[in-house]
């Protein structure tokens, strides 16, 4: 059992400050947001369970008692997340007032269909009454009737904002776009999973300048919990039936959300009622279902009873009964009220279980959103909850397999999503160049010996979570946006690095790759398709700071874990590593953090995952494919040969010892051939 291997293993210090409440019953994230209460558009990016559903409350409340607006409406993904937004006593905790949604304007609990409710809202906006809450599909078919001026002078509060896309299909985001055209509403936009990198932009750059940004990070709130200790993210390769090879990840005496694959994908046997009996039969001796819950009881060969939530079956009746059963307040409580679930489409976002210790996930999920959203069922603070994880079990690639590229494919994702969770749970970086006057930042913690003005320095504030990092060399950004991206979207540049399919190829097959064409080459590309407006040298900022934000987590990781991941020390092992790191190196300077391989620890987690056939026939697919320089690339390397030159007096040299060199020449003369055979061609 447990044959799971974490790829990720994050300690945490359980401080309770993001727990504590202040006079006004906020905790930290709430008290942040509550800062910037008098702002128009209002993005607030925070994890799951640090509380936004009542950060909005508090807001809504101020703007409508002191700020002039007429109405708040509370727009939700789905009816059930409606309950986050009932009725709360917010005066019994400090504040001055009560949030109250009379029930007929929950819309979330009404009968009949989004587009019979759209009525509602019209007798809302005509009324007098201030809080309304319904769900997105409710307010598209509003807003599609009505028009966006029927909502002038009110407050609209998007919770789970990743819903919203700039996509021109994506009728919520356009509709979210018309509003900030008007410029007459208000808009507080809330998510846990804010990536713009996941496909498609949640909103165009124009509008999402128009936004005053909240962010309390994953650091922050797991570290400042109170039971939660250590969070483990990693991923488990099976062949054959999942179902049949599942005991090996899912322990019984976990309580654990099971979601099951798409019957669209590679790794669904296409009957999912099969499965359900398959994974119940693996786990013991059926006993029938409790005539209350409808719960599936089952005896484990130990002779423990297991309760089950069968929230796959296709009895609408029977489902809604067990859906039912897990919401119960009365039984939130309760540790002992159920012990696995298993889903599919359902228990994601918003579902609020705080007893899961594991999420356990069967197949790849494309989005990283959806993988955030599925963690963060297993990220609640609980009593006695020491340790939470998640696992992705994932298929193996078959030799006799048509789709063998494909099920390649899925596994460099799931690599990447692991790298990019890392990155997510990750103290935040703020990178500043080594000078002369540096000095320490106020807040920061440097360690034992203190700040060494002679060194690259690490200081690391315990109390924002927030590591300030000396480099030497390093580019600092000139433009507000290079500065808003460099301080708050480096995720957003690193998700898409991770996710482009080249860059992971080479970074963990090329046995003759050079770091510097990931880091410099492919990460600067990146940065150039997703921000084409910024400057050259804003550009190269930017992926200065993405780069180095990667690789210093990469090894500190390193540094401080053994094989037995025993001598992490404590929630300090990040910090650490990162300090241990530079002091290491002769110099912290920005070309040896781009020396550095990104994906190069993930050859090693993968060796250890994954049966050695399988995984010499992922390498020989991808090194079959013969990488050739693009004539971009080539421009990019000339560019650099450019700068060296400046730097040097001379330009690189094609037999040089020196591989990056080398291949900056390469690209040099690549330039040259091309142009002398449009000469002669």
């Amino acid at each position: 059992m447990n044959d799971s291997i974490p790829s990720v293993s994050v300690t945490y210090a359980r401080s309770g400050n993001s727990t504590r409440s202040n006079e006004l019953g906020m905790r930290p994230m709430q008290e942040r947001a509550w800062e910037k209460r008098g702002e128009q558009y209002l993005l607030i990016k925070s994890p799951p369970a640090s509380g936004k559903s009542r950060a909005l409350m508090f807001i809504a409340l101020d703007k409508l008692h002191n700020q002039g607006l007429r109405q708040a409406i509370v727009v939700v993904p789905e009816r059930t997340i409606g309950a986050s937004f009932a009725d709360t006593a917010l005066s019994d905790f400090g504040f001055w007032t009560d949030w109250t949604v009379p029930p007929k304007w929950n819309l979330c609990n009404a009968p009949g269909t989004d587009g019979g409710k759209v009525n509602s809202v019209k007798a809302f906006l005509d009324s007098d009454d201030r809080i309304l809450v319904c769900t997105h599909a409710t307010f598209r078919f509003a807003v599609d009737r009505f028009s966006a001026g029927a909502f002038d002078g009110r407050l609209i509060a998007v919770d789970e904002f990743h819903h919203v896309s700039a996509n021109p299909d994506n009728r919520l985001g356009e509709h979210v776009g018309q509003l900030i055209a008007r410029d007459k509403s208000h808009i507080v936009a809330m998510t846990g999973s804010y990536f713009r990198g996941d496909a498609e932009p949640v909103l165009m750059p124009d509008d999402e300048a128009r936004f005053e940004t909240v962010t309390y990070t994953y650091y922050e709130q797991l570290n400042g919990y109170e039971h939660l200790k250590r969070l483990d993210i990693g991923y488990f390769f099976y062949t054959g039936n999942y179902a049949e090879d599942i005991l090996r990840v899912l322990d019984p005496d976990e309580k654990t959300i099971v979601h099951i694959p798409s019957v669209n994908s590679r790794e669904s046997t296409k009957d999912k009622i099969r499965e359900v009996e398959h994974i119940i039969e693996e786990l013991g001796e059926w006993q029938g279902a409790d005539a209350t819950t409808g719960f599936q009881l089952v005896k484990t060969p130990a002779g423990r009873i297991l309760r089950i939530a069968d929230l796959v079956d296709d009895d609408p009746g029977r489902r809604e009964r067990v859906a039912a059963a897990l919401r119960d307040p009365d039984r939130m409580n309760d540790r002992d009220h159920v012990d696995i679930i298993v889903a599919l489409g359902m228990a994601k976002e918003g579902f609020d279980w705080v007893w899961c210790d594991h999420a356990l996930t069967v197949g790849y999920r494309s989005s990283l959103t959806e993988i955030v959203q599925i963690i963060g069922r297993a990220t609640r603070d609980a009593p006695g909850k020491t340790r939470a994880r998640f696992t992705n079990l994932i298929a193996e690639p078959d030799a006799s397999e048509e789709a063998v590229t494909e099920a390649v494919n899925d596994t460099l994702k799931a690599i990447a999503a692991s790298l990019l969770m890392e990155q997510v749970l990750a103290p935040r970086f703020n990178f500043k160049p080594k000078r002369q006057d540096s000095g320490p930042v106020e807040g920061a913690d440097y360690g034992e010996a203190g700040y060494d003005p002679e060194k690259c320095n690490v200081g690391f504030d315990h109390d924002t979570g927030q590591f300030h990092i000396e480099i030497k060399g390093l580019a600092e950004p000139t433009g507000k946006e290079a500065e808003r991206i460099c301080r708050e979207d480096l995720n957003e540049v690193i998700t898409a690095f991770a996710q482009d399919k080249t860059s992971i190829e080479r970074g963990i097959f090329d046995e003759e790759l050079v770091p510097e064409e990931l880091t410099q080459v492919r990460m600067g590309k990146i940065v150039k398709d997703r921000y084409p407006e910024l400057s050259e040298e804003d550009r190269e900022a930017v992926r200065q700071h993405a780069v180095a934000a990667l690789n210093l987590t990469r090894k500190a990781k390193e540094t401080v874990l053994d094989e037995t991941e025993t001598q992490m020390n404590g929630s300090t092992a990040l910090i650490d590593g990162v300090r241990k790191f530079a002091m290491d190196v002769r110099d912290l300077d920005i070309d040896l953090i781009d020396r550095i391989n990104p994906f190069g620890e993930a050859y090693a987690i993968l060796a250890k995952t994954m049966s050695e056939e399988s995984l010499k026939q992922v390498a020989a697919v991808i090194t079959a494919k013969k990488i050739q320089l693009t004539p971009e690339e080539a421009r990019d390397l000339a560019r650099r040969a450019l700068r060296f030159k400046q730097e040097r007096g001379r330009l690189p040299s094609i037999t040089s010892q020196d591989p990056w060199e080398k291949r900056m020449a390469e690209g040099v003369a690549f330039l040259a051939r091309m142009k002398a055979q449009t000469f002669s061609g």
